[in-house]
């Protein structure tokens, strides 16, 4: 059941990430060459309209190749017709329709994240950062703080569900002060937070306990709170690449495929007892915690990424012409290849946390 669960999200988030690309292509007239769910040598394939729909061996992954996207025209398998017969080079294309192209697929897995996330809101509403319980003898009771403040900013960032008070409490856990505002009463206070070291946990917290107050949502308030929803993963992912950048996250705390296989198994064992319709949800709830980080991901302006190709199709329209295709295409074949070496390590990583 858990590689049943994981192929089936993770194909689900990786499609839709192609077909952005596949979609904006088409509707531009670049040719799609190929269209491919899974990775590795081909099960079998439909050509249609100058495209060829295939399935690989790998149930992992996909891609979408347009003709001339690395500067070569290319012949289909059958040796029938050359792609170039159908017209639509990816490189003869307009350059702003080539960033939108190469934009659409990063675009895709933020929107179903987004909608997604409108269901989820409908279906079991949020968790406003209502204070639930003070800690004894911590920061928050003496910066004043009490059960039933609702707290609306973090070192001057809005606050609008709960998690994003956790979120923002891990980050300051290297003990600086920080600014909290809450309302009470009607009225808007603000309190300043140090916080206090444990020497168990060796981190430091700011005492505020429980998962804040839980809210139904209706209407209106269901688009109002999905957007919060989907803007905190995406603070999520952002803040938690600082913390790796910066050293307040390890190599243990980033996974691979093995380690989202096994972290979508465990919350399927979790829930399984709760019903179908409860591990639907969940599964659709990791489904939007993980589009939207590959749609981040893919944003970054690193070689073989999206976000590094649009880095060169910006240098193209700023400068008024390309960036000679072959080095482009020696730069991502470098990063692909630091890529690939980052994700041995990462499932190696993955494999001895399993084992040990």
């Amino acid at each position: 059941m858990t590689i049943i669960l994981f192929v089936i999200i993770f194909g689900v988030i990786v499609l839709s990430h192609e077909f952005g690309h596949f979609i904006v292509a088409k509707k531009n007239g670049i040719h799609v060459v190929e269209f491919a769910v899974g990775l590795g040598p081909t099960l079998f394939h439909i050509d249609r309209g100058g495209t060829r729909y295939s399935v690989k061996l790998l149930p992992f992954g996909g891609a979408c190749m347009f003709e001339g996207e690395d500067g070569l025209k290319k012949e289909q398998d059958s040796g029938e017709r050359r792609a170039e017969d159908f017209g639509g080079s990816f490189l003869e294309a307009p350059v702003w329709v080539r960033v939108a192209t190469i934009f659409a697929g990063p675009f895709v897995n933020l929107l179903m994240g987004f909608l997604i996330a409108l269901t989820l809101v409908a279906y079991r509403g949020t968790d406003l950062p209502v204070i639930q319980k003070v800690s004894e003898g911590s920061a928050a009771e003496a910066a004043g703080l009490k059960a039933g403040d609702r707290i609306l900013s973090m070192n001057g960032e809005r606050i609008h569900v709960y998690r994003e008070v956790r979120l923002n409490s891990l980050l300051n856990s290297d003990g600086k002060d920080f600014l909290i505002s809450y309302l009470r009463d009607g009225e808007v206070y603000a309190a300043m937070l140090t916080p206090k070291y444990d020497k168990n946990d060796n981190r430091y917290y700011i005492g505020l306990m429980g998962v804040g107050e839980y809210a139904p949502c209706k209407g209106a308030a269901v688009l109002q709170y999905g957007f919060y929803e989907s803007q905190f993963v995406v603070k999520n992912t952002i803040k938690s690449l600082q913390m790796l950048v910066t050293g307040k996250l390890g190599k243990d705390d980033v996974s691979g495929p093995v380690g989202m296989a096994n972290y979508v198994g465990e919350t399927y064992e979790e829930v399984k007892e709760y019903g179908f319709l409860t591990v639907f949800m969940t599964m659709l709830e990791l489904v939007v915690v993980l589009s939207i980080n590959i749609g981040i991901m893919n944003l970054l302006p690193l070689p073989a990424l999206d976000g590094g190709r649009l880095v060169f199709l910006f240098l193209e329209a700023l400068r008024g012409k390309p960036v000679p295709p072959e080095k482009e295409g020696f730069v991502h074949m470098a990063g692909l290849i630091l890529f690939f070496l980052l994700m041995v390590f990462v499932m190696y990583n993955d494999i001895m946390r399993l084992i040990r």
